[in-house]
């Protein structure tokens, strides 16, 4: 079975049709060679035109290889006589052609020589009359792609995927497209203003143009890879307006100075919900259908963060693909590192960003509640006291809601380091009682993590706490413990009832206050979301004000034409005392 890098390796050389950048005359010769993959990829193009890829295993002699290069030679020329190009005329006699394999230094390379190191960078191979200069694992594209929605305004990030290098290096160059100056003209491709950049911006002069990104791979240092190109199948539409973020973005223009860190929590909507009949028709009726399609939401949330200029990012409902494909990738080009944990029983998760200029990651400990209540020791007080109630115990078992946990330490100051936790707990509005079970676990969690492991940091735990600042989630959050007299305790009746006490050593205060409300939909509105700090080390220096009422029901409720999500973002400036 061919490994997937190497299919991918195999669809990229039908583009391997110019040895651009290459001294003289001669052709490429690509080898793609892992220590992972038991066979090499050797990419080169015969006298017909056509790429031939041959696998051969690492540990074959090279002889091997050469002469099944002479047959695919040979076919060549005899596809290239047929077609009236050079090669043996038609009648004659077909002879393999001499193949012979060179080192940079210009000796012959033994037959007994294994491919894996006689396929060296820089070496040359002859094929008959001609050469051609190996490249063994150059930068190249593996992937690259343009979103379908396109709209004046906003960022269009392309999905990219690289191999030998990463997109940082690579070289980016946009067109648009402009219409036939006469009937049955073609058109043509202008180079765009500032389009030399991974993302490009259209603004209204390319509305009705479609975009096309030409992308050439490089390591960084001297080399370069096949480039390729891409054409939207669509062109840019005009943007929705006013969007409800645009006013929050007054007050975020620069990025947080040196020793403050600009903190957003959003749950951002996963596509696996939005997608869905039940959403269309019953939670989200009055949003315009294209509205909720991925790709249009995509665009709107890249503006949004991109615009927020953050230091960290926890984000909730984030789709696998999402992060993998489009959100990563965007925000990488902004300058934001991710990390992704998956729900076990969902195609959603959460996902951390931090900008690279500012931090750098130390580790990570994140967890999903249900599997650490059954087997970490750390709550084995917590699960003893879960086992007297079945009922509720099996709930909060059968939730797959996780947790991450991510260490931080400042580039500039190392000295200062901090524990960034991000969560979305169980939905169910009767579920207050396993809420408080999630929350014990979680804040036993980053008790370790922060008094243990790294005795003294302070702590921001961001996320979709699914709870009003008048419950019983809020109230231990915050306050740092809750009796077992505590109503929530019974949130789904008396026959689910769990009391107990609960106690953790933190001082946690809600960086942005109680909102009206971080959620607003049709049949709901309330607080939900949260930036929990430390105060004891942290301190608050701006809260960015939430949209107005009139912003956020310009639509009726959220999600919406102008806002991706049906939450709203939390941001604040925080700094250590």
């Amino acid at each position: 079975m061919v490994p997937a890098g190497a299919l991918r390796f195999l669809r990229l050389q039908l583009y391997s049709r110019t040895a651009a950048g290459l001294a003289g005359a001669m052709e490429r010769a690509v080898v793609r060679c892992v220590p992972a993959e038991p066979k090499l990829i050797l990419s080169f193009v015969v006298s017909d035109g056509s790429a031939r890829n041959l696998q051969r295993d690492r540990e074959e002699p090279l002889g091997r290889a050469l002469a099944r290069i002479a047959v695919h030679a040979a076919k060549g020329w005899a596809k290239a006589a047929k077609k009236g190009r050079k090669g043996p005329a038609s009648g004659e006699e077909l002879l393999l052609p001499a193949v012979r394999l060179f080192s940079r230094d210009g000796e012959a390379v033994a037959d007994d020589v294994p491919n894996t190191d006689a396929w060296q960078d820089g070496a040359v191979l002859q094929i008959g009359d001609t050469t051609y200069r190996v490249e063994r694992n150059p930068p190249m594209l593996t992937e690259l792609h343009l979103p379908r929605s396109l709209l004046a305004g906003f960022p269009v990030c392309p999905k990219l995927a690289t191999e030998f290098t990463t997109p940082h290096h690579c070289l980016f160059r946009w067109f648009c497209e402009r219409p036939p100056s006469a009937d049955g003209a073609q058109p043509t491709w202008v180079d765009v203003e500032g389009g030399n950049q991974q993302v490009f911006v259209p603004s209204n002069v390319h509305v009705g143009q479609r975009l096309k990104l030409h992308c050439t791979p490089h390591d960084g240092l001297q080399r370069y890879g096949v480039p390729r190109e891409v054409e939207s199948t669509g062109p840019v539409e005009a943007g929705p307006g006013a969007c409800t973020f645009d006013a929050r973005h007054l007050y975020t223009r620069r990025l947080a100075p040196t020793g403050s860190l600009r903190t957003v929590s959003y749950n951002v909507l996963a596509d696996t919900y939005a997608q869905t009949e039940f959403s269309r028709t019953v939670l989200f009726p009055y949003c315009a259908p294209y509205a909720l399609e991925l790709d249009y939401r995509q665009s709107l949330l890249h503006k949004e963060l991109a615009g927020y200029h953050a230091d960290l990012v926890c984000l909730q409902e984030v789709d696998q693909a999402v992060f993998t494909d489009s959100l990563g990738p965007a925000l990488e080009a902004f300058g934001l590192k991710g990390l992704f944990k998956i729900k076990e029983k969902q195609r959603e998760g959460l996902a951390t960003f931090y900008r690279q200029a500012k931090l750098q990651l130390l580790s990570q400990h994140d967890l999903t509640f249900s599997q650490a209540l059954q087997e970490d020791p750390l709550h084995r007080e917590l699960q003893d006291k879960l086992a007297t109630y079945p009922v509720v115990q099996e709930k909060v078992l059968q939730r797959s809601s996780v947790l991450q946990v991510s260490v931080l330490q400042s580039t500039n100051e190392p000295s200062r380091m901090i524990c960034v936790a991000n969560t979305h707990l169980y939905w169910h509005p009767k579920g207050g009682n396993i809420r408080l079970i999630q929350a014990a676990v979680a804040l036993s969690h980053i008790r370790h993590v922060a008094c243990e492991l790294y005795p003294g940091i302070p702590i921001i735990f961001c996320g979709d706490f699914n709870s009003t600042p008048s419950t019983g989630l809020y109230h231990f959050v915050s306050s740092g413990s809750i009796d077992e007299h505590h109503e929530d305790w019974v949130s789904n009746g008396e026959e689910e009832k769990c009391s107990m006490s609960l106690t953790h050593p933190f001082k946690l205060q809600s960086a942005c206050g109680e909102p009206a409300y971080t959620n607003y939909v049709g049949g709901f509105h309330g607080c939900l979301d949260y930036i929990f700090i430390d105060a004891h080390a942290l301190e608050v220096e701006q809260v960015i004000p939430l949209p107005s009422h009139e912003e956020v029901t310009t639509h009726q409720a959220l999600p919406s034409v102008s806002h991706p999500s049906d939450h709203i973002a939390l941001i604040c400036d925080l700094k250590w005392k």
